[in-house]
């Protein structure tokens, strides 16, 4: 639908000119000669710019200013004046408006005006409409959680999205980092361009450099063919590096240079190639505590840490835990092919008050063990491991290494333990210890467990 624009101005040429101009770009033009007449016009319909002059007959523009503001007509308004009363603009301004153009308006400057202020109209409606969507909100693309501070976090990953700004992920592991990084990703106009991650703590320095910046064949000993780094895989897209604490300060030099300079320069290379990345960095560390330690850079803690978003412990959103189960459990379900299993209210009440020192990711995992472990349709104490239920799980003490076990001593029990679980349906079993039904009955001839169900 166009925007609707209502010119006011008793120039009737003057306003016939601008009306055109407007039109041309695909507005919907109405025109009034004074502000009584505009005022009609606004009661009757809906406009999303006006544009008045300050001097007409009638009713001028600063009492249609003040009666536009009582009665909160919601709409833009741009003001015109002359090049000697621009001392009245800025008393417009002052009531209400929205900013002003001098007479006459050159045709650019008055099309550049409207269109600027559309834009920050839809933009402030687009955050009204996820304000209310997100007080009903329990989740956020894959994020699931209603509790005051995730809301705050959806309000941050929505503004952020919609630019390049560099962002700082922080929170304890298990929280959900790459989550939200993958998020910002696909809620912006980029969504399908490259998002690539990696984690800057698993490997060494010299194949960190390669993957971050790429390398040049004969760079180093193994290096038999010229490779793009994850800078140059992401270009157009987003890059998401988490645990940056881990980057040596060696190559902290040289990621500081990237993200000021915008290009890399591979191993072996003394040409540099332009990049454009959205930057999402993560971190379960306190970055702040490594700059004073002096294992992270000041600079590059200040060039990463533009937006930062921190991510709360599971155990300080415990009114989230039984939204997580549900999504959880949903997901088994469909996984395991059953019938999504209910929670008993003891079981849900140790599940809250648990302190989850992994978050999510522990949550996720206990919820999946009682899909792999329990073939009934609820979730019980019994089913819970013994620190969430509330009873230690002592570990088996050997008093010597002959008490140990053999690997294959373990391997039997194990199968046993399945068999009997799944009541001799080796699929089943198969499922439950994770392995392909070949290889379980090659194990099963091995051990001579034919009889177990």
């Amino acid at each position: 639908m166009a925007a609707r624009v209502l010119l006011v101005d008793d120039e009737i040429n003057m306003a016939k000119t601008q009306a055109k101009i407007l039109q041309r770009k695909g507005y919907a033009v109405e025109t009034a000669s004074n502000g009584r007449d505009a005022l009609r016009l606004l009661d009757e319909t809906p406009f999303d710019v006006v544009i008045t002059d300050l001097k007409m007959p009638v009713m001028d523009g600063m009492q249609l200013l003040r009666e536009m503001d009582t009665k909160a007509c919601g709409c833009a308004v741009i003001v015109l004046t002359g090049h000697g009363t621009i001392e009245s603009a800025v008393e417009a301004m002052r009531s209400g408006a929205t900013d002003y153009l001098t007479k006459p308006c050159n045709p650019d400057e008055l099309l550049l005006k409207v269109d600027k202020l559309l834009e920050t109209k839809r933009l402030r409606e687009e955050v009204e409409q996820l304000r209310r969507e997100v007080r009903a909100y329990k989740k956020f693309g894959e994020i699931i959680g209603q509790s005051p501070i995730m809301r705050q976090i959806y309000f941050l990953i929505a503004a952020v999205s919609e630019n390049k700004s560099t962002v700082l992920v922080t929170g304890e592991s298990g929280t959900g980092k790459e989550l939200v990084a993958r998020t910002i990703h696909r809620q912006g106009p980029w969504a399908e361009r490259p998002f690539v991650a990696i984690n800057c703590g698993a490997m060494s320095e010299t194949l960190l450099d390669s993957q971050l910046f790429g390398h040049r064949r004969g760079a180093f000993t193994g290096a038999i063919a010229d490779h793009n780094g994850v800078f140059q895989t992401a270009n157009g897209g987003t890059l998401f590096l988490d645990e940056i604490s881990e980057i040596p300060l060696a190559l902290q030099v040289k990621f500081l240079r990237v993200i000021q300079e915008k290009e890399v320069t591979p191993l072996g290379s003394n040409r540099p190639i332009k990049v454009d990345v959205r930057l999402i960095a993560a971190s379960n560390r306190d970055l702040e505590e490594e700059v004073k330690k002096g294992t992270f850079r000041e600079d590059l803690f200040y060039r990463l840490n533009v937006v930062p978003i921190h991510l709360p412990p599971l155990r300080e959103r415990r009114e989230d835990i039984p939204l997580l189960i549900e999504h959880f459990i949903a997901t088994f379900s469909r996984e395991y092919k059953v019938e999504p299993k209910k929670v008993a209210p003891e079981a849900l009440e140790k599940l809250i008050t648990y302190p989850w020192p992994g978050n999510i990711r522990e949550l996720q995992n206990v919820i999946e063990r009682m899909f792999a472990l329990s073939r009934s349709n609820e979730i019980t104490l019994t089913d819970l491991p013994g620190p969430i239920a509330g009873f230690e799980e002592r570990p088996v003490n050997f008093q010597s290494l002959a008490e140990l076990p053999t690997l294959e001593d373990m391997e039997k029990s194990l199968i046993v333990a399945a068999l009997r679980k799944s009541q001799g349906n080796k699929n089943e079993a198969a499922r439950l210890l994770d392995i392909d039904r070949q290889r379980l009955y090659r194990k099963i001839e091995k051990y001579g467990l034919e009889s177990i169900g």
